[in-house]
C-alpha cells in the first residue's frame, strides 16, 4: 500500500485551517523564502572558517556541491508533482518502497532537523558574542545562549502557521542584507594574498574535496523544505517544485560570491580560527588597520547572522515536526506527533526542541572545541538516508512504468538528474568521515526497535479491529 493511499489529500486546505486565525497557508512567496531560509540558515556565517583548514580547494567543492544540489531540488520537484502531500521524503520513500523504507526516512530526516538545530544554535553563539562578549568567557555563559536561540522559535511554532510564515520573510530579508554587502561589496576589497594555499592539508585533492563538501552539505539542507511542508503549501502540485528550485537557485548564488569573498577579505590564518567570519570580513572592508578591531559593519552583520539563525531555526522547527506528523497519520510514528494546533504539530516542536537542548548540553559538557563540526557531520550522514531513498523512489518510478507517475517527454532528462542526485548522495556518504557514519548509523538503527514495537502495535490493531 503506498502513502498517496493511505495518507489523507492535503492539496486542500484543511478545514481547521479555514477556522483558525492563526493557521495559514503558504503561497509561493513564502514557501520560497522557507527554502532559502532554511538553506541560508546559520551555517553560512560560520562555514567558511569551518572549511578554510582545508584550503582554497573548498571553493570547488563548493561549486560541485551546488551543481549537486541543484539536481537535487529538480528530483524533488518532480516528485511533489506527483505526490504534494507533507513529508516529502518520507512520503516518496513509502510510496516506491513501503512502510519500513519510509520509516527510515521519516526517522532519519527527525534526526537530521534537530540535530541541526542544536548546530544552528551553536553557530548563533559565535555571533552573539560578537554583540555580548561577556556570553563567551565561560561555556555555561554559552550553552545557555545556545539554549534560548532554540526555544525562542520554538515558542514562534506553537502560536501558529500564521507567525511562522511571517517571521520566515522577514529574517529571510534581513539576511540577505550582510550577505549581499559582503558577496558584492566584498569583491571590490578583495586581496589574493588572503587566499592562503590551494590545498592547506596532505590530503588528497579528491579526499579534500570530499572533506570540505561533507562540512558544506549542512550549508545545503533544506533543498526539501517545501516538500515537507506540502500539505500547508497553496497548489502544491504546481508551488512546491517551484520554490525547490527557485530558492536552491538563489541561495546557491549568495553562496558561491559570499564565500569567494570571505576567503579574500580576511587572512587565511585568521580564517581558520574565526568564529565570525562574516564579521570579519566586513570589518576588513571598513576599518584602516584590515580588522583588527571592530567596527559599525561588523556589528550589523552580527545582528544580522543572529536574525538570520533565528529565522532559520523557526523553520527548521516546522520542518522538524510536519515529517514525523505525516508518519504519525500512518501508525509509523507515536500516535502523539500527530496532534496538531494552529496548523502546527505541536508535540513534534516540543519534544523536537527539548532532544536539540540536550544534544547541546552535552556538546558543551563534552568541550567547545569542534562542536559545531561535530554536529554538522552527524547531520550530513542523516540527511543523505532520505536524500538517497528519495532519489531512488524517483528512478524506480522512471523503470517501473508507472506511467501516472512519469512525464514521458521528460524520461531522459528526468532519469539523468536521478542518477546524478543518487550519486551525489552517495559522495556525501563517503566524505562524512568514520566517525560521523558511526554515530549517524547508531543514530538511524535506534529507529529500527521503535519501528518494530509501532508495527507490532499497528499490526495488533489491524487483527484487532475492536480493540
Amino acid at each position: 500500500m503506498t502513502s498517496t493511499a493511505t495518507l489523507p489529500s492535503e492539496a486542500a486546505a484543511p478545514p481547521e485551517q479555514g477556522r483558525d486565525p492563526h493557521a495559514r497557508r503558504f503561497g509561493l512567496p513564502v514557501a520560497t523564502c522557507l527554502v532559502m531560509g532554511n538553506i541560508i540558515g546559520g551555517g553560512i556565517f560560520l562555514l567558511p572558517a569551518s572549511v578554510a583548514p582545508f584550503g582554497t580547494i573548498s571553493l570547488v567543492a563548493f561549486a560541485v556541491l551546488t551543481v549537486g544540489a541543484i539536481a537535487l531540488a529538480l528530483v524533488f520537484g518532480r516528485l511533489a508533482e506527483r505526490h504534494p502531500q507533507t513529508g516529502g521524503p518520507y512520503v516518496y520513500a513509502r510510496a516506491a518502497f513501503g512502510d519500513f523504507a519510509g520509516f527510515l526516512a521519516a526517522w532519519s530526516y527527525w534526526i537530521t532537523a534537530w540535530v541541526s538545530n542544536a548546530a544552528l544554535a551553536v553557530a548563533a553563539v559565535g555571533y552573539l558574542t560578537v554583540l555580548f562578549p561577556a556570553a563567551g568567557e565561560h561555556k555555561w555563559s554559552m550553552c545557555l545562549a545556545a539554549l534560548a536561540v532554540q526555544w525562542l522559535p520554538a515558542l514562534s511554532n506553537l502560536a501558529g502557521t500564521r507567525y511562522v510564515g511571517a517571521v520566515q520573510v522577514v529574517a529571510t530579508v534581513l539576511k540577505f542584507a550582510p550577505l549581499l554587502l559582503v558577496a558584492v561589496g566584498g569583491l571590490f576589497f578583495f586581496d589574493p594574498a588572503n587566499l592562503g594555499p590551494f590545498r592547506a592539508t596532505d590530503q588528497s585533492a579528491a579526499g579534500a574535496v570530499s572533506a570540505s563538501a561533507a562540512i558544506l552539505l549542512f550549508s545545503y539542507l533544506g533543498v526539501e523544505s517545501a516538500t515537507v511542508s506540502a500539505g500547508e503549501v497553496r497548489d502544491p502540485a504546481r508551488n512546491v517544485g517551484r520554490a525547490t528550485v527557485l530558492g536552491t537557485v538563489g541561495a546557491a548564488t549568495v553562496y558561491l560570491l559570499g564565500t569567494v569573498s570571505v576567503f579574500g577579505l580576511v587572512a587565511h590564518d585568521r580564517l581558520v580560527s574565526s568564529t565570525a567570519p562574516f564579521t570579519d570580513a566586513v570589518n576588513a572592508m571598513f576599518s584602516a588597520d584590515g580588522g583588527a578591531g571592530g567596527t559599525w559593519g561588523g556589528t550589523v552583520v552580527a545582528c544580522a547572522a543572529v536574525i538570520s539563525m533565528l529565522g532559520a531555526l523557526n523553520g527548521w522547527t516546522l520542518l522538524s515536526a510536519q515529517t514525523p506528523y505525516a508518519a504519525a497519520k500512518d501508525g509509523l510514528f507515536p500516535k502523539a506527533f500527530e496532534t496538531k494546533k494552529r496548523g502546527v504539530p505541536v508535540v513534534g516542536v516540543v519534544v523536537t526542541v527539548a532532544l536539540a537542548s540536550a544534544l547541546t548540553v552535552y556538546n558543551y559538557t563534552a568541550g567547545t572545541r569542534g562542536v559545531f563540526e561535530s554536529l554538522v557531520l552527524i547531520t550530513t550522514f542523516t540527511a543523505t538516508v532520505p536524500y538517497l531513498l528519495a532519489t531512488a523512489a524517483q528512478i524506480y518510478f522512471l523503470l517501473s512504468g508507472q506511467r501516472e507517475r512519469v512525464h514521458p517527454g521528460r524520461l531522459a532528462r528526468d532519469g539523468v538528474l536521478a542518477a546524478l542526485a543518487f550519486g551525489f548522495s552517495m559522495w556525501l556518504v563517503a566524505g562524512s568521515g568514520y566517525a560521523a557514519v558511526y554515530q549517524g548509523v547508531l543514530f538511524l538503527f535506534a529507529g529500527v526497535l521503535v519501528y518494530a514495537a509501532l508495527s507490532a502495535k499497528k499490526h495488533r490493531a489491524a487483527a484487532s479491529p475492536a480493540e
